[in-house]
């Protein structure tokens, strides 16, 4: 418990310090929402002042920040002035839809780069690990930002994939299956820019840490007493690298994260990245602190399963926490 404390407690000041940088670096930005409504000649500013002063914004800093914790407790998350509603209602549903994509991608990416790690891992100089170690050096050379271009541009000349929405217009809710489809149809074109995005780090971590566990000991001894190729890689020298790989899946949550904003606003999935765009040029600043802090919370609660996972896995973590 006191190891799952201590990681709580390093988790809780995380999301405190983000909100307040969050705050500070936003007050230090020039202008805000009603900025551009000094620029219209028919509105005056005395009602600029007064729309500043109802919404708060011409409080100081500690005073709008203890507000804003005060809504953060309501579940309000401060309120949007480009909707006119709390923040809140407004990420549920784009937050529910960025999840959708990154688990789908993160769940393909480490599908793909355990058995191709293992694999090249086991024969360092066979075709396989060559073909791996020449597509992640493209890939990571690749802007993410190209790779969403180009699979944009893919999808709009070829015609065999959707883009724009998660869902065609002429698909009812209610149609089952035919939803469920095209829903996949939206996604297959940012779920594989995200996984090509990802893959390279993952693959070649992978890759690292099998060839260490493979040089070690016990994997010799395993060979000498005539244990098979396949139950040496899957069943001993695969477990014994897994504890760099958890660590590396809740620190590569937040790459994907920050990439699927990239992907979300070039190929149109309605996540939270289109509406943190949108916030940031309508300077709605409670909705771009309830994105980042959302970001931040996705961030922490994947170091938070890692941990989790490297409690069960490793007993000398387990050690360490009881001691």
């Amino acid at each position: 418990m006191r190891y799952f404390g201590l990681r709580m407690g390093q988790a809780l000041l995380l999301l405190v310090g983000v909100s307040l940088l969050s705050f500070v670096f936003l007050q230090l930005a020039p202008g805000d929402f009603f900025s551009e409504m000094r620029l219209n000649p028919q509105v005056s500013s005395e009602t600029v002042d007064s729309l500043r002063q109802q919404y708060g914004l011409d409080r100081p800093l500690p005073v709008r920040y203890w507000r804003w914790l005060r809504s953060v407790a309501h579940g309000e998350l401060g309120f949007s002035f480009a909707y006119n509603s709390p923040v809140a209602p407004l990420l549920g549903v784009r937050a529910r839809n960025t999840l959708l994509l990154t688990s789908m991608a993160t769940f393909l990416a480490w599908s793909a780069a355990i058995p191709l790690g293992v694999l090249s891992a086991a024969s360092p100089q066979g075709w396989l690990a060559r073909s791996c170690s020449l597509g992640s050096a493209t890939l990571l050379a690749t802007p993410d930002l190209l790779l969403a271009l180009a699979g944009l541009m893919f999808a709009v000349r070829s015609g065999w994939l959707r883009i724009g929405g998660m869902a065609s217009a002429e698909i009812d809710a209610a149609q089952g299956w035919l939803r469920i489809r095209d829903v996949a149809s939206h996604l297959l074109a940012p779920v594989t820019v995200l996984v090509l995005g990802s893959l390279p780090i993952l693959l070649r971590h992978t890759t690292s840490a099998m060839r260490e566990a493979l040089a070690s000991p016990f994997v010799s001894a395993a060979r000498a007493h005539g244990i098979g190729r396949t139950r040496i890689l899957f069943r001993h020298a695969l477990p014994a690298a897994m504890n760099p790989l958890v660590s590396l899946m809740g620190a590569s949550l937040a790459s994907l994260l920050s990439a699927s904003l990239l992907v979300e606003v070039v190929m149109g999935w309605p996540g939270i990245g289109p509406l943190l765009l949108e916030a940031i040029l309508n300077r709605d600043l409670y909705v771009v602190i309830g994105v980042v802090m959302l970001s931040t919370f996705f961030l922490v609660a994947g170091m938070l399963t890692a941990d989790l996972l490297l409690f069960v896995a490793d007993p000398r973590i387990r050690r360490e926490g009881l001691a």
